[in-house]
């Protein structure tokens, strides 16, 4: 007999996946990943027009 997986012990609403990452002036995203938005803002150069963005992780096709 095979048991069906408890799906909702393991699931994560997509919606609430967000990821914090840095829009580089020439309209990418940074090549890399941050652990939490300190980090991004750290890295981010705002002078140069970077900007800290929070972006769902589903939704992240360019990577």
């Amino acid at each position: 007999m095979t048991t069906t997986p408890d799906v909702a012990a393991g699931w994560v609403d997509p919606r609430e996946r967000i990821e914090v990452t840095v829009l580089l002036a020439n309209g990418r995203l940074a090549p890399r990943s941050f652990a939490d938005r300190a980090e991004a803002e750290a890295w981010a150069r705002p002078e140069d027009g970077d900007t800290v963005v929070e972006i769902n992780e589903t939704c992240a096709c360019d990577r």
